[in-house]
């Protein structure tokens, strides 16, 4: 009985005595025998984090960047302005001293923007609204170094120009093919948001996802954008002329324009909501500018259209107020000679409908002299295509 009490008494921290040096002698879990956080396996820890942050949008990074350029311009802008700036607007004194001439006056004005080189020998593409009507144009490559680059062409337009510095050997990116970008795909923009270029030579990356494409903005001062790419990797104040690429490093955009809430007097700040022209379109145009330096856009059509509306599609018997109307031909002008009558309903240019009179715009006004665009006129209920072909402008 005494035994059977000991027993029960003493057996249990036996256990525990011999559980607790069998404990003593086993490796750490997970462990190799060394003791737990050495040297090794932190090594091996940090090289997998590594490898792991190396991925498609850090790869066309690195082959990307060093063919971004920061672009400085210098601008001389005209403008009139009277010396006495209405000191004599009173008709007191006008009856005196008449109506004063204003006078013209010049004043440099200095911006900034983003480009990309597209060649070996110094090709860089940029923007018409950032380098077009520059006096000077000075482009920053990523080694810190400065060129005095020549505008070979621009385009208002299609908003492209193209540079030229000399040298050999740049770094240089290949353009994609923007027809077979995929809504949801990454978009990486690179450029040169409000001067951050010049603090050290070095691009300021984005990134984000194609968030449309083939959307036809508003005109905006003469220039047409087209089917251009969405994006929500953040486009800024000057980040304009620079390149917006697929995760393998292909260009398939030229950053443009954004919508913007965010105003300073440095500029507009992104809010995701930003445009790419795509380069399918830009790489006709940058062609040839290369070889003539300039695109022949001052043709006319010699008609004025109008939006049709509700009285128009009443008075014309229409089923909708879709299309444009022509309201006025010129005699001998392009309009007449392809046929079209004052109050021809325009509703498709190119196979392309247009419902609107910024769509018919658009689709006209993108056009060069010597073009043949295929329309489509409602005519007494009647279905007609026409050609009009564009003229250089007379005069």
């Amino acid at each position: 009985m005494i035994r059977r009490q000991l027993l029960r008494s003493w057996f249990p921290s036996f256990l525990l005595i011999i559980a607790f040096y069998a404990c003593q002698g086993q490796p750490p879990r997970g462990g190799s025998g060394g003791p737990a956080g050495s040297g090794a396996s932190r090594v091996q820890t940090g090289d997998e984090i590594t490898a792991s942050r190396r991925n498609a949008i850090t790869t066309a990074v690195d082959r990307v960047s060093p063919a971004v350029v920061g672009i400085n311009v210098t601008e001389v802008q005209e403008y009139q302005r009277d010396p006495f700036d209405g000191m004599f607007d009173d008709p007191f004194f006008e009856q005196f001293f008449g109506r004063r001439p204003s006078q013209t006056y010049r004043q440099e004005v200095h911006g900034l923007g983003s480009g990309f080189i597209i060649s070996p020998d110094g090709y860089v593409v940029t923007n018409d609204h950032v380098a077009g009507a520059a006096s000077k144009v000075i482009v920053t490559t990523t080694d810190g170094k400065q060129y005095d680059a020549k505008i070979i062409g621009s385009d208002r337009t299609a908003d492209v120009a193209l540079l030229k510095i000399d040298g050999k050997d740049f770094p240089y990116l290949q353009l994609g093919n923007s027809d077979d970008v995929i809504v949801g795909e990454w978009a990486i923009a690179f450029g040169n948001p409000f001067g951050l270029f010049d603090i050290n030579s070095k691009p300021t990356v984005t990134v984000g996802v194609i968030s449309n494409k083939g959307v036809d903005l508003q005109p905006q001062e003469d220039r047409i954008y087209r089917s251009m790419l969405q994006t929500d990797a953040a486009i800024s104040s000057g980040n304009s002329g620079g390149p917006l690429v697929n995760s393998l490093g292909e260009v398939i955009g030229i950053n443009s324009t954004i919508y913007s809430t965010s105003q300073s007097r440095m500029g507009a700040g992104s809010i995701g909501i930003g445009f790419a022209i795509p380069i399918n379109r830009a790489r006709d145009i940058i062609e040839q500018l290369k070889r003539g330096g300039k695109i022949d856009r001052n043709f006319w059509t010699g008609m004025r259209i109008q939006q049709v509306d509700a009285r128009i599609a009443q008075y014309l018997k229409l089923k909708s107020t879709e299309g444009v109307v022509v309201v006025e031909i010129s005699t001998n002008s392009p309009a007449s000679n392809a046929g079209l009558e004052v109050g021809d309903v325009i509703t498709a240019v190119n196979g392309v409908a247009v419902k609107t009179e910024g769509a018919a715009v658009l689709q006209l006004y993108d056009a060069r002299v010597g073009d043949k665009m295929k329309l489509s006129v409602l005519r007494n209920g009647q279905q007609l295509e026409k050609i009009l072909t564009l003229e250089r402008r007379p005069g």
